[in-house]
């Protein structure tokens, strides 16, 4: 009876060995482990050149905890955002670069996270504004054209002698023109549905936030016929002057709103 009861207690034993080898033989295995900081690296750089930008990311968070605390864990931290970028992830790559700008505010990259940083947004930026062509509109958000802006300003105002500087400033001059545009388009279509002091209003936006851009000509224009609409004209005819004083050979007075045979954004 004694052997009988040690056969079973063995049988179970070797059973949950096997279980347990079983289990361990399922285990991923880590063909990393033995690799250093460096051929990390190198592996982590050949997957985002070849396009393989979720293998990169797994790489470049491992070499992150494998070289925490030196540069090429900094390095693999810009690299990282950059192919979840690629990728699509915007959020988590823009927080990859927001952290990297915290801890590490006198790296001699910041110029680079600043400006990849931009582009992320700017890119955002193209989505957003590439749609907004003749749809009915109410209020849009232009939330990641501004960071971008911002982002560009940043990097031209404390490294100007950079080599992302120049691409940043003409992008800076890009992005202003397409949000005072915006502003127009938006204006102009409160006013075809005669919603003429919000149209008024958004006019308004371009005089003072955006001298100089070449929306201003029709905002100004904008401003004259819903003024006229009103029947408020005095304001109408201040208005108007403003309009030929800035602009002598205007077209708007005698031709009206330019034809929307193209879509807004390519008024430039």
């Amino acid at each position: 009876m004694l052997l009988a009861k040690l056969s079973v207690v063995c049988a179970c034993s070797l059973a949950g060995a096997a279980l347990f080898l079983a289990g361990c033989a399922s285990t991923p295995e880590d063909k990393t482990a033995s690799w250093s900081p460096n051929k990390i690296y190198a592996e982590a750089k050949d997957e985002l050149n070849a396009g393989a930008y979720d293998k990169a990311v797994a790489l470049f968070e491992k070499l992150e905890g494998r070289a925490a605390g030196t540069p090429l864990a900094q390095q693999a931290q810009l690299d990282k955002a950059y192919a979840n970028y690629k990728t699509g992830e915007t959020a988590q790559a823009i927080a990859t670069l927001d952290r990297f700008m915290k801890l590490h505010p006198a790296s001699p990259a910041l110029d680079y996270a600043l400006y990849l940083k931009g582009i992320i947004n700017f890119n955002d930026d193209l989505g957003m504004f590439s749609a907004v062509t003749r749809q009915d509109l109410a209020e849009r958000d232009q939330k990641a054209a501004k960071e971008s802006f911002e982002s560009f300003k940043e990097l031209v105002t404390r490294f100007p002698a950079s080599r992302y500087t120049p691409d940043a400033t003409l992008r800076m001059t890009y992005i202003v023109t397409s949000l005072a545009q915006y502003e127009v388009h938006v204006a102009r279509y409160y006013f075809t549905r005669g919603a003429y002091v919000a149209a008024i209003n958004r006019s308004q936006i371009v005089v003072s936030d955006y001298q100089g851009m070449p929306a201003l000509e029709e905002a100004l224009f904008i401003i004259v016929k819903s003024y006229d609409a009103l029947g408020m004209t005095q304001l109408r005819d201040d208005a108007k002057r403003v309009l030929e004083k800035n602009y002598p050979q205007t077209e708007f007075l005698t031709r009206g709103f330019k034809s929307n045979s193209d879509p807004w954004w390519k008024v430039w």
